[in-house]
């Protein structure tokens, strides 16, 4: 018994320390994302354009990946999941944030998509069966209530005709249920696939769309040196490589527990805003992404004594 226990313990262990390696990976997806679309004032690349090459070139590294280890092919009830990872983490969560960072800062975003942990352990009890007890909800409801605050403050101190401030909001709101619905579906998967083949054969899944999407969709005009690089990150390490740490993470540490080490994400991003776009950071942005971490945490600690199973 006491053996079990200390195996348990360090599949925990293990599992917080990837867990909080894709973290940080995703925490400069933001930054990295703000850089390579520009803003509305001096776009650079488009957010369709950088969300199917993101794709094209996951899928491409994930091509050869699986073909060198060669990786079965995933049963049909497997590729359900990978499918709804796939419209989740390599769609609906890129091409959401690119297109409202063109109109937000990344310390912004930072704030609204905080909400990710509460959307992940909620999208985990939602799919996977994992009792939540109800006093996860109200915190639930709590941080969402203040991410919605924090949006109408902003929108009243950007000023009349700022409505791009709230849509942008929006989206980034789409962003997060769509990231998380992604992130529990692969995580579902992940025992018996196995962390890279998962997210390889989401990549991979996509090529037939995103190879040609992303020639469409090439930049006519001149984009910065930075911006192709900052492409270049989300491609390879928030498209590919961070997953290979994330859900490898919760498949070892648990859903819903593992999903909480995304409380730091916002505070990660927002410092590397810093030296990355020349960000500031001001008292409202910081206090309500204090607030919702706040809510976070709460949430994490009523939940864990009623889950159902290996947390």
């Amino acid at each position: 018994m006491k053996t079990t226990l200390s195996a348990d313990k360090r599949l925990w262990w293990v599992g917080t320390g990837l867990g909080l390696l894709g973290v940080t990976v995703f925490a400069l997806t933001l930054p990295m994302t703000r850089l390579a679309t520009g803003t509305v004032d001096a776009p650079q690349l488009s957010p369709w354009f950088v969300t199917w090459s993101r794709c094209a070139i996951a899928g491409l590294l994930s091509l050869v990946f699986l073909v060198v280890t060669r990786s079965p092919r995933p049963s049909a009830t497997q590729t359900r999941w990978i499918g709804l990872s796939l419209l989740g983490n390599a769609l609906g969560y890129p091409l959401l944030l690119a297109w409202a960072l063109r109109h937000v800062t990344a310390s912004h975003a930072a704030v609204i998509t905080s909400l990710l942990p509460l959307a992940t352990a909620a999208a985990a009890a939602w799919l996977l069966h994992q009792r939540a007890r109800l006093g996860f909800w109200v915190f639930a409801v709590l941080g969402s209530t203040l991410v919605a605050v924090y949006s109408v403050l902003r929108a009243q101190g950007a000023g009349v005709g700022h409505g791009g401030l709230v849509w942008a909001d929006a989206l980034l709101l789409g962003a997060v249920v769509a990231a998380a619905l992604g992130y529990v579906a692969g995580a579902q998967v992940t025992p018996a696939l196995g962390a890279e083949r998962v997210i390889s054969w989401v990549c991979v899944m996509t090529l037939p769309l995103a190879l040609p999407m992303a020639w469409w969709t090439w930049p006519e005009q001149a984009i910065r040196g930075e911006s192709w690089w900052a492409l270049a990150y989300v491609g390879v390490f928030s498209m590919w490589a961070g997953f290979f740490a994330w859900f490898r993470g919760l498949a070892l540490g648990g859903a819903l527990r593992v999903s909480q080490l995304q409380l730091f994400q916002p505070f990660i991003s927002m410092a590397a805003a810093v030296p990355l776009l020349g960000e500031s950071l001001d008292a409202l942005t910081l206090g309500f992404a204090l607030a919702v971490l706040a809510t976070v945490f709460a949430g994490r600690r009523m939940n864990a004594p009623a889950s159902a199973g290996r947390q």
